[in-house]
Formats: structure tokens, C-alpha cells, sequence
């Protein structure tokens, strides 16, 4: 038999809802068999009592009194309702005094660990697995750099010293304005929470920077990558899944969930299948032909697509660019780069390219038509040279 909790929530107890229309809500505590506390928590009507039984604030007000209960227990104190009260007092005595010393905002202590938030938050958050890395790697740089620990510590003072603290030569200014962007959303809940009294980036100036524009391979290079003689079964592999995403566009991501049978339509018209799916990342809907290439590669690895770590394949896929000496450095995001710009290099509209890479916004697709023209003018340059 399952043992009575010391603090109940009860509804009704005097039986008068059927003739009056509300009924009364109580928390109970239980000290002793003869000795117990009813406490009042206001009345409602049945329908309005459904909502509000397991409701935040119940749950608060009875997870206070379990927690002076055993408090009283584990002082060896006497289960008296008088000692119950005394707690009680005590804790609104130090409720005032933090309020007075500005530790406590809206009911909520300042002095708690915002770093806890964080964690409990990303693990609640239904995102992609790399995405939550990403933001565990955040959380632990704010943890590492020491100046923000508590929801206190959020002070632009303390924002400007993680700032300093990111600034290490190591990272890119893009990928501290990333850290920082992390670091604000959840500032931001706190907000829209009213849990915190103010918005430390509010008075904070954070350079964005320019990201590294990245350069997709040429098709003669894609085909030199395609025709290569690779003797190690890993890179062989790895390469042909780097061809998968070049000629299908599909993210890194996307190629770990891919499932021939179930994703793909066969078009009878162009003799070419599609895939039809939906973004691991973005959860937007992408719809793009397996090209000729990527149909040799399903073909020869038995439609099964390399299971591997993003890192682990762009560290093969080094090996493979030194191995071939492609001047452009190949990853996995290059790839799907390289889709881009073959399709927008053979007059495919940019609309359809961005329907293909399941992109929420043209002006994403739009990159790469810049990286394009890029590319056309600086081997237009070289052409222009070598005619002079």
C-alpha cells in the first residue's frame, strides 16, 4: 500500500459544489494522526477545478510545504502545526530581505543558477542532435569563462567580459556572434517569463562579422573527384557519399536518415527519381532528382548510404582533396554548395534550387548565385589574362 503524502490537494471536501456551483480548494497537511493544517487556496467551479488540479501553482504551493515538512523531519523537530508556522514566517522574512536586496524578481531568486536552466532547457528542446552539441558547446564555454553563473550574473558588464573571454584567436567572429546569439534566446525566455528584470544585451554593441565565403568544387573537379581510384574502402566510401550530396543537395544531416524505399518517387518522364522529404534541421519540406551520379552510387553501395560523424567524414574528405589536389577544401556542406551553384550554373531558377535544398527563404538560395558570379568573373579575370 502506497504511503499518504504528508501535503494533499483536496477539492470540494464539504460537499457543496452540487448546490452552490463551486466548490472549495484545500491543501492538507498531515503531522499527526490528530493534528493537521488546512490551508485555504480559493474556490472554483468543477469545470474550472479540471484546469487548475494540476496547475503550476498548486504544484508550487504544495512542493513549498512538503519541503518544510522535511525540513521539520530531518531536524528531528516535533510535527507541530506551531513549528509548521514558524518555517512559514522564516521564509517569508527571507523572501522580504531578498526582494529588499534585489535577489528575488517576480517570485523568482535571483541568486539561482541560470547555467542549470541552460541544461535543463536544452534537454527539453526538440532540436536536431547536432544543434543541441552545438548548444551544449555554449553552455559549457559560459560555464568555462566564470563570469555568468547566476540569473544576478546577467549584467551587460558581464556580457562585455564573455565577449572578451571568446575573443581567444581562436574562434571566428562568426562563430562568437553564434555563441552569442545561444546565449540571448535563452536570455529571452527568462524575459518572456518575466523572470528577470532586465535584457543585459539591451546596452551591448556585438560585431556580427563577415563569415569566410565558401567556394563550391568546379564540375571539372567534382568529376575528377567522381573518377578517382580511392584503394582505402573508408575513403572510397566517404567519397561517394560526398557525390551523393553534390548531386542530390542533401544536407550532411539528411544523408544519415535517408531510406531509398520510402523517400523517393521515380519521375517516368525524366527516367530520374526524387526525393521527397522533409529537413532533420529545419523541418521544411525539400524536393530535389537524384542525378545521374548519385543514382551510381546508391546502385553500388546497395542503396545504403555511409552511416559516419560529420567530423569523421570531413576529415576524409581532406585526405581525399590532398590526395587529388583540389584546390577548394571539401566537406560535407560543400557539397550540397556545390548542388547549388551546378544547378543555378545550368539555368535552373533559383526558386526550384531552394525548393530542392528545403531552404525557408530565397535570400538563403541567393548565396550562392553571388559565390557563382564570383566565380565567373575571377576565371573571366584569368581567361582575359591569358589572352593579353
Amino acid at each position: 500500500m502506497a504511503k499518504k503524502s504528508a501535503v494533499q490537494v483536496l477539492w470540494d471536501r464539504k460537499k457543496v459544489a452540487d448546490k452552490k456551483g463551486y466548490g472549495h480548494i484545500e491543501i492538507i497537511i498531515y503531522f499527526t494522526k490528530k493534528e493537521r493544517k488546512h490551508i485555504s487556496f480559493g474556490k472554483c467551479t468543477p469545470m474550472e477545478w479540471r484546469r487548475l488540479e494540476n496547475s503550476k501553482e498548486i504544484r508550487e504551493q504544495v512542493k513549498k510545504y512538503e519541503g518544510i515538512v522535511e525540513l521539520m523531519k530531518s531536524l528531528h523537530e516535533e510535527m507541530t502545526i506551531a513549528n509548521f508556522e514558524a518555517h512559514q514566517e522564516l521564509r517569508e522574512i527571507v523572501k522580504v530581505k531578498k526582494e529588499e536586496s534585489g535577489l528575488l524578481y517576480n517570485g523568482n531568486d535571483l541568486s539561482g543558477s541560470f547555467i542549470e536552466f541552460i541544461r535543463s532547457f536544452i534537454e527539453q528542446e526538440d532540436v536536431a542532435k547536432g544543434t543541441k552539441k552545438h548548444k551544449r558547446c555554449v553552455l559549457r564555454s559560459i560555464e568555462e569563462s566564470g563570469f555568468i553563473s547566476t540569473y544576478n550574473d546577467l549584467t551587460p558588464a558581464n556580457i562585455m567580459r564573455y565577449d572578451r573571454w571568446l575573443h581567444d584567436g581562436v574562434r571566428t567572429n562568426v562563430t562568437i556572434a553564434t555563441y552569442h546569439k545561444y546565449l540571448h534566446y535563452y536570455i529571452n525566455v527568462l524575459l518572456m517569463q518575466e523572470l528577470i528584470p532586465r535584457d543585459p544585451y539591451k546596452n551591448v554593441v556585438i560585431k556580427k562579422g563577415q563569415s569566410q565565403e565558401r567556394q563550391p568544387l568546379t564540375e571539372e573537379e567534382l568529376i575528377k573527384v567522381r573518377d578517382a581510384v580511392l584503394e582505402r574502402e573508408k575513403l572510397d566510401r566517404v567519397r561517394d557519399l560526398f557525390i551523393f550530396m553534390a548531386y542530390t543537395g542533401l544536407s550532411y544531416i539528411d544523408t544519415q536518415s535517408f531510406d531509398f524505399k520510402k523517400m523517393t518517387v521515380f519521375d517516368k518522364e525524366t527516367g530520374l527519381y526524387f526525393i521527397d522529404g522533409r529537413r532533420l534541421k529545419t523541418k521544411t519540406k525539400y524536393f530535389t532528382p537524384i542525378l545521374p551520379p548519385a543514382q551510381k552510387v546508391l546502385e553500388k553501395n546497395n542503396y545504403q548510404l555511409l552511416k559516419i560523424s560529420n567530423q569523421k567524414a570531413n576529415d576524409h574528405l581532406h585526405t581525399i582533396e590532398e590526395k587529388l589536389g583540389i584546390e577548394h577544401p571539401m566537406t560535407c556542406h560543400i557539397a550540397r554548395h556545390s548542388f547549388a551553384t551546378l544547378c543555378l550554373a545550368h539555368g535552373v531558377p533559383a526558386d526550384n534550387v531552394s525548393k530542392m535544398l528545403g531552404h525557408t527563404n530565397l535570400k538563403t538560395t541567393m548565396r550562392y548565385a553571388k559565390t557563382l558570379q564570383t566565380t565567373i568573373r575571377h576565371n573571366t579575370s584569368a581567361l582575359v589574362g591569358s589572352l593579353l
